[in-house]
């Protein structure tokens, strides 16, 4: 299994390490619910360092992006971040993914950041590479650079004290970058790095791109100053909890963006692969749509695969599932045909079974002050 440069990190401070999606990555530190809380509550630092981190330079650069994703990325302004999707021809989720234009020097070609989910990185990589004209570059940084997302409400003032950044004005879905180093550690690909005001967590975050060298005293940084270290599962209980997709659980080859509830992020103005078939199914309408459900039944805790039922026939199967440590009770997603979509809609869950009620709910299940991921 490959491993982030917070490595030693990770075993130094006691994390619980598993396997996910060819990295070794931690679970947990403290404990899932404490760290989930640390984050809705005050702050939290995760490594998202497994995620592709690819660059794309080259006067054909937009034009590659632009093809092979819904970002039309010819009218990205710099410093700014999209989220959108990798799509196959006939318009399914390939991955989803975000896409930064970084600053050209001057007189320079356009530069991109792309940020794919850690188990597409290398199909992307390849795929651009071989879809890319001659002037444009594709590089992958793993290893060489790391990222750490900082999560929680209290993530902006804690950030600009430890390290004397400067946020305030910095919107949503925007980036900076880094002038000077945050700890000792020579310059990687983009210099210093680069903050952005992104995450996946529903809260007010940042992510930090930094050189692989500077990212283990940036980690122990903010550990001794009250941002506690947290993993993969307290970033899956966040982002239930805020109704986010999950690759390879909520969306696969088998669904599309409309299913899945994401036109907001599609920009359908400009051609791009898959682009026909969705435009088909904005007109007739998704045959399932991805809708959140709860059951208040103690102990009833859903998981990815658990059958859900309606007049007493199984019609879906849950995409993912959990306690919500917010709301103390059982939540999950799952694709469900338009008729049953409606909030309120009674449904029934199977665990070990036994059929316990539930009911299809709003998305997301738990507000934050204001999420990240919107504009």
């Amino acid at each position: 299994m490959a491993r982030t440069p917070l490595y030693p990190f990770h075993t130094a401070h006691g994390a619980h390490l598993v396997p996910f999606a060819g990295w070794e990555m931690p679970l947990y530190f403290s404990g899932i619910l404490e760290e989930h809380r640390a984050v809705r509550q005050s702050a939290g630092w995760f490594d998202v360092s497994h995620m592709g981190i690819l660059t794309v330079e080259g006067e054909h650069a937009p034009d590659l992006l632009a093809r092979r994703t819904t970002v039309d990325a010819h009218r990205v302004p710099e410093l700014r971040c999209k989220y959108g999707f990798w799509l196959s021809a006939d318009g399914k989720i390939i991955d989803d993914l975000l896409l930064t234009r970084l600053p050209s020097v001057p007189l320079g070609p356009p530069r991109f950041l792309v940020v794919p989910n850690a188990g597409r990185a290398a199909q992307i990589f390849e795929s651009l590479r071989q879809h890319r004209k001659p002037d444009t570059h594709i590089a992958r940084h793993n290893g060489a650079m790391a990222f750490l997302a900082v999560q929680g409400p209290d993530s902006q003032r804690l950030l600009e004290s430890l390290f004397g950044l400067t946020l305030n004005g910095l919107p949503f879905y925007a980036a900076r970058m880094i002038e000077r180093p945050l700890a000792p550690g020579a310059a990687g690909a983009l210099g210093w790095g680069m903050v952005s005001r992104t995450g996946y967590t529903g809260e007010l975050g940042f992510e930090l791109l930094l050189p692989a060298e500077a990212s283990m005293a940036v980690a122990e940084r903010l550990t001794m100053g009250s941002v506690p270290p947290c993993g993969l599962g307290a970033r899956d209980t966040l982002r239930l909890e805020k109704g986010y997709l999950l690759s390879g659980l909520d969306f696969d080859v088998n669904r599309s963006p409309l299913e899945a509830g994401q036109q907001r992020f599609l920009e359908m103005e400009h051609t791009f692969v898959g682009r026909d078939s969705l435009q088909a199914e904005l007109e007739g309408g998704p045959a399932t749509r991805l809708v959140g459900f709860s059951t208040r039944i103690e102990g009833a805790i859903p998981r990815h695969g658990t059958p859900i039922l309606s007049g007493g026939q199984v019609v879906t199967h849950a995409t993912s599932g959990g306690l919500s440590p917010t709301l103390g009770y059982g939540i999950g997603l799952a694709y469900l045909p338009p008729e049953l979509a409606a909030p309120g809609t009674p449904l029934e869950i199977e665990l070990r079974g036994r059929r316990m009620p539930a009911s299809v709910e709003p998305l997301p299940f738990v507000r934050a002050e204001r999420a990240s991921r919107g504009t």
